[in-house]
This record gives structure tokens, C-alpha cells and sequence, in this order.
């Protein structure tokens, strides 16, 4: 399977997984909207996320701010390893707030404004954005090109 489409399913299950379960806390690295998506694409527990972060300062989007990909920090390695599945510092920032325009634009026709710490909220942003991604894969060349 193929980077892009890994993403495409841990947006789903990692909102599958927000919606279903209790477990969803903004405040815990390890188990907020970006907490999630890494539980999904990496091989760490919430546990084991959040107290990496720990070593750092500041929630996941001051760290994305600080992120060096030569520091041996435990959170900058595992900022590498999410940015391995295609995605960009920015794209995880937006993650944590709910705030890529795009993906916002998609969802107020379901519901008109998101709050960043609502489990439905992130939810909803992770499946829309994994429906545009997988739109974007699936797009064809017009038949002149």
C-alpha cells in the first residue's frame, strides 16, 4: 500500500477511533486530533506520544514550529515520521486547530463552524479531508491530455 493511501485510511480509522470511543482529549498530545493520526501511522501508544512530547515544550503546534529534522529530540522523530506519509508541517498544524480552508469549506455543508477540541468536530475534518485526498488520487487526466 502505497504512502498516500496509508493516510487516507489512518484519517478514517483515527476518526472512526474519536468518534467511538471516550478516550479523545485535546489537552493529552497522545490522544488529541493529531495524537490520533500519529497512533495510526506510527507504531506508538497515546502513552508513549504524549510523553515524548514532554521532553519538548508547547502543544503539537508549537512543536511543529520547533520541529529540526537533524535534533534527536523524540518528538522531531516522530514529526519525520508522520512527514514520511506525504504530509506537511502545515497540514498537521491545521490537524490540531481544524483550520485547512479547503477541508473547512467541504464540511460547512454538513455543519457551519468546528471547535479544534470537539471529538465530532475532528472526527468530521479527518473524514472530509480523506474524502478529498482520496478525490484527488482518484482524479483523471482529461481524455485530450
Amino acid at each position: 500500500m502505497n504512502r498516500k493511501k496509508q493516510l487516507i485510511q489512518a484519517l478514517r480509522e483515527a476518526a472512526f477511533e474519536i468518534k467511538s470511543r471516550n478516550n479523545y482529549h485535546w489537552g493529552n498530545m497522545g490522544r488529541c486530533n493529531c495524537g490520533f493520526l500519529a497512533q495510526k501511522l506510527t507504531p506508538f501508544t497515546p502513552a508513549e506520544i504524549h510523553s515524548m512530547a514532554m521532553k519538548g515544550h508547547g502543544d503539537w503546534n508549537e512543536q511543529l514550529n520547533d520541529y529540526c529534522p537533524d535534533s534527536q529530540y523524540p518528538m522531531d522523530r516522530l514529526i519525520f515520521d508522520l512527514l514520511q506519509f506525504g504530509l506537511s508541517l502545515k497540514e498537521l498544524s491545521e490537524l490540531e486547530k481544524l483550520s485547512n480552508p479547503e477541508v473547512l469549506k467541504e464540511t460547512q455543508k454538513v455543519k457551519p463552524f468546528l471547535q479544534f477540541n470537539d471529538p465530532d468536530d475532528a472526527s468530521l475534518y479527518m473524514n472530509t479531508w480523506a474524502f478529498l485526498l482520496e478525490k484527488k488520487k482518484t482524479k483523471k487526466f482529461p481524455t485530450w491530455f
